[in-house]
């Protein structure tokens, strides 16, 4: 038996270690290639979440549709996205709205710590430039691959592990759910912005929607929806 064939077998011997080994290297290439070349991060990351899981899904002999990356329901997996979304989308527009009003008033480190923001919002609506280019970009860079890594591969090699948890609203909610939300805010630091934990929240949406209905398009589909309505919010408060 080869080294390689050792590292995989040893790896897929536990589906939690297995799971956070594959998490820990795809954060180790984020992190060295934002500090070598910063250009390069989002691409080291999106190839990282589409093909790090190969290496253990391989030995077996497993594809992307057994972790809930197929066009098998695309019809129900878009219904899931729409009601979803038209249930969270106002409920989160009227908290940007809120903390417009309220960001003149927050302390200045306050604001570098926990925002990405600059200067006084000014409502005045508008879409950030190229935002054809950025609704590819968040739909098939961004939100697909990180939802196949993390909701896709991640929790369900930590629910293999951990297959127990509480029903709610139809889905189960074992520590693989937390813990995969969890890892899901922490590999957002690899660029050293604090703000980007609160991802752990939309995380929390996105992972009970996998859970849900057994697929990883509907959250990839709020994913790429919620952030670009981050962005269309941004650009029209604070002209980013």
């Amino acid at each position: 038996m080869g080294a390689v064939d050792r590292l995989t077998s040893w790896l897929t011997r536990s589906a939690a270690r297995e799971a956070i080994v594959i998490w820990a290297l795809g954060f180790a290439g984020i992190l060295v290639a934002w500090l070598a070349y910063q250009p390069a991060a989002k691409l080291v990351a999106t190839a990282g979440f589409l093909y790090l899981p190969l290496l253990a899904m391989g030995a077996r002999g497993e594809d992307y549709r057994d972790y809930g990356l197929s066009t098998r329901a695309l019809g129900a997996d878009v219904r899931q996205f729409l009601v979803v979304g038209a249930l969270v989308f106002p409920l989160f527009i009227g908290g940007y709205v809120a903390f417009a009003a309220a960001f003149p008033a927050l302390p200045p480190a306050l604001v570098s710590w926990l925002t990405p923001y600059t200067g006084a919002p000014r409502f005045e609506p508008r879409l950030p430039d190229r935002f054809a280019e950025w609704v590819i970009d968040q739909t098939f860079v961004v939100a697909l691959p990180e939802e196949f890594f993390y909701r896709g591969y991640v929790q369900t090699r930590l629910r293999d592990a951990w297959p127990r948890g509480p029903l709610f609203l139809g889905a189960r909610l074992g520590p693989a759910f937390w813990l995969t939300a969890a890892l899901f805010a922490l590999g957002h630091l690899a660029i050293f912005e604090a703000w980007r934990l609160a991802v752990f929240f939309p995380a929390l949406l996105f992972g009970w929607m996998r859970e849900r209905s057994g697929s990883v398009v509907g959250p990839a589909l709020l994913h790429a929806a919620a952030n670009l309505l981050v962005q269309v919010l941004d650009a029209s408060f604070f002209g980013r």
